[in-house]
This record gives structure tokens, C-alpha cells and sequence, in this order.
């Protein structure tokens, strides 16, 4: 039985091992991935420290990880249009391909969705074996350290993109990585103003590496002041909720103009009061975002060949023999994206 390094969940409680596990058998119509780089998720922190919805998810043992990139080492029997050495990502969510969303093209609500690296063994490895159906080529000429993370850029991607961008004024509450990441995409994709919030000042530092127009720390800046230095007259046209904070969501529908769209990207570890007469007399749409289309990878490729530059987003690179330095770096809130290595010994 051949075997591999790979960073484990070995029981439930707080931290993570690097571990030897056997290598994963492709199974028919299944492709067996050499990953190249990671990136670690705010998914694999909650699962690192063992939080409410980790206890809830996770079922240990189990390789966790999701975000990566890689080549393909083997084909299973039945597999084609692919071949060894091709680069590759994968679509983390795995599903049914029966129910009625699968069948009209919205995988992303498939309701028997299997996550890599939550329901199943996941990318933080030197292997992993996924359906053929979820493998996405990825063009040789993308950088790997930014295609490590094109999961976490499709959240971004499908939340700032459900709305056409072009000319408007947005709001994105919550400088996380995909947040600063969704920001970038509003003005590579026409916005006018793109004003982000958070109280985490070395986020907003990076969000503002990605070309917001203002970066405002609610602790201490009045947000209303700022959007009369930047000459929002009405309101925010589109909001991109990305905190799961209570607070920020109800300030984000106070500062809409009327007949403005939302999307709800962010999770919260508790339910969120909202004044919904705000959202009834305003007229807004509120539209619940669950990770990427399909579609979506293909635009996230397109936009990085067409100038998007995500690189300010990585703040940390890592051997991942050193990804104890990886989580304490997202632990401690100042980092961005932290991608792992996984081409060395």
C-alpha cells in the first residue's frame, strides 16, 4: 500500500496532525490529483479549533482541505477527455446529479452535496481522489500560488457577480480574504464606488491593496460621513454581506437605496434580527449566496488572464510540514490568504 503525508483531524478536539495515510484508490469515473499548492480556508480554521459548527460537521478521523491545485497522477476506468500531467483544480462540492437542481444546472443547491475536505477526505495531502465530473483544467499560464485558492475566489466571485456591477455604487461588509477578494472583482468588473467595512485594520489595509475606493473601520469612522466624501447620494446600489455579523447586516440595509440588491454570503454563529421594514419599504432583494457556479471557474480564469490581480490577497507561504505557522497566521487575524506547498519533501 503506497503512502502519504497528509493533515489530518485524527479525533475530535482542537489542532491537526501531519500524518502517513494511504494514498487514495480512483475508483471508475474517479481521477487521482498530485496536489501542488493549498490554501488554507476559514472552513479548515473553524475545523482546526474545533469550534460549535466543527463538533457539528466533521466526523473524525479524516484529511481535511479543500482549496488547491494540482496535476493529474491517474485516471480511473472509464475516464475521458483527461490525461496525466494535466493541471488541475477540483470543485469541492460533490453531488447527486439527480435532483432537480443537479439536473437544471445548479449544483450549488444540490440538497445531497458531499464536501471534500468536511464530509469527505480532503486536498491537504499529497493526493486526492475526486469524480471526474468535479476535476476543472486550469490554463498553464495562471500562477498556482493564486489557482490554490480559486475556491474561496468563486465564493467571491458568485456573490459579487449575481448583480450587474457596472456604474454602481457597492457596499461589502467583512474584509475576510473573500471579501477583500469580491472587492477586487467589483472594480475589475465596472463598479463605480467600492466602499468596504470591518474593524480589523490589517484587513482593511490589504482590501485596500485591492483598490477599494474607502476602507472604513466602524469602531471609530462614521460610515455615513464617508459616503458624503464619496458623493453617494442615495444609498448603496448592490451590498455584498460577507461578516455574518448581526450588526453590519443591519447597518448595510439601513444605507441601501431603495430597490437595492444584497447578497448574503456570510455565516453567522447565531441567528441575525433584522428590521425588515427596512427591507419591505426599501424594495430590496436579499439573495442567499452557497458556493460557486460552474460557470463561475471559468470567469475566475478569464479575469486573472485579464489583469485581476489577487496576489496582494497572499500574505503567507508555507511548507505544509510548517502549517502549524499557517493557522496561527489565520488565527490571529492578520493574514490573508495562506497558501501551502506541497511540490517538496
Amino acid at each position: 500500500m503506497q503512502m502519504m503525508d497528509a493533515i489530518v483531524k485524527p479525533a475530535p478536539g482542537p489542532g491537526l496532525e501531519l500524518r502517513q495515510v494511504p494514498v487514495p484508490v480512483p475508483g471508475p469515473g474517479e481521477v487521482l490529483i498530485k496536489v501542488h499548492k493549498t490554501a488554507i480556508c476559514g472552513t479548515d480554521v473553524h475545523i482546526y479549533n474545533w469550534d460549535p459548527w466543527a463538533r457539528l460537521h466533521i466526523k473524525a478521523p479524516m484529511t481535511i482541505g479543500h482549496e488547491y491545485v494540482g496535476e493529474i497522477a491517474q485516471l480511473g476506468a472509464g475516464v475521458t477527455g483527461l490525461h496525466v500531467g494535466q493541471r488541475v483544480s477540483g470543485e469541492g462540492h460533490i453531488t447527486c446529479g439527480h435532483c432537480r437542481n443537479c439536473h437544471t444546472g445548479n449544483i450549488q443547491w444540490c440538497k445531497n452535496t458531499s464536501s471534500v475536505g468536511v464530509d469527505r477526505d480532503g486536498a491537504f495531502a499529497e493526493y486526492v481522489c475526486i469524480p471526474a465530473s468535479n476535476v476543472i483544467i486550469i490554463d498553464e499560464s495562471l500562477p498556482e500560488d493564486v489557482v490554490a485558492f480559486f475556491d474561496a475566489f468563486g465564493n467571491a466571485t458568485h456573490t459579487a457577480l449575481m448583480w450587474d456591477l457596472v456604474g454602481e455604487d457597492v457596499l461589502i461588509t467583512g474584509a475576510g480574504p473573500i471579501g477583500i477578494i469580491a472587492a477586487g472583482i467589483c472594480k475589475y468588473a465596472g463598479a463605480r464606488r467600492v466602499i468596504i467595512t470591518d474593524i480589523n485594520d490589517y484587513r482593511l489595509d490589504l482590501a485596500r491593496k485591492m483598490g477599494v475606493d474607502a476602507a472604513v473601520n466602524t469602531a471609530r469612522e462614521d460610515l455615513l460621513e464617508v459616503m458624503r466624501q464619496q458623493k453617494l447620494v442615495e444609498g448603496f446600489d448592490i451590498g455584498l454581506e460577507m461578516s455574518g455579523n448581526g450588526a453590519a447586516f443591519r447597518q448595510m440595509c439601513s444605507v441601501m437605496r431603495n430597490g437595492g440588491k444584497i447578497s448574503l454570503l456570510g455565516l453567522g454563529n447565531k441567528p441575525i434580527e433584522v428590521d425588515m421594514n427596512d427591507v419591505i419599504c426599501k424594495g430590496l432583494t436579499l439573495q442567499g449566496i452557497y458556493g460557486r457556479k460552474m460557470d463561475n471557474w471559468h470567469q475566475m480564469s478569464y479575469m486573472v488572464q485579464g489583469g485581476l490581480d489577487l496576489t496582494p490577497v497572499i500574505t503567507h507561504r508555507f511548507h505544509y510540514t510548517e502549517f502549524e505557522q499557517g493557522f496561527a497566521a489565520m488565527n490571529s487575524g492578520k493574514s490573508g490568504k495562506v497558501v501551502l506547498d506541497w511540490t517538496k519533501k
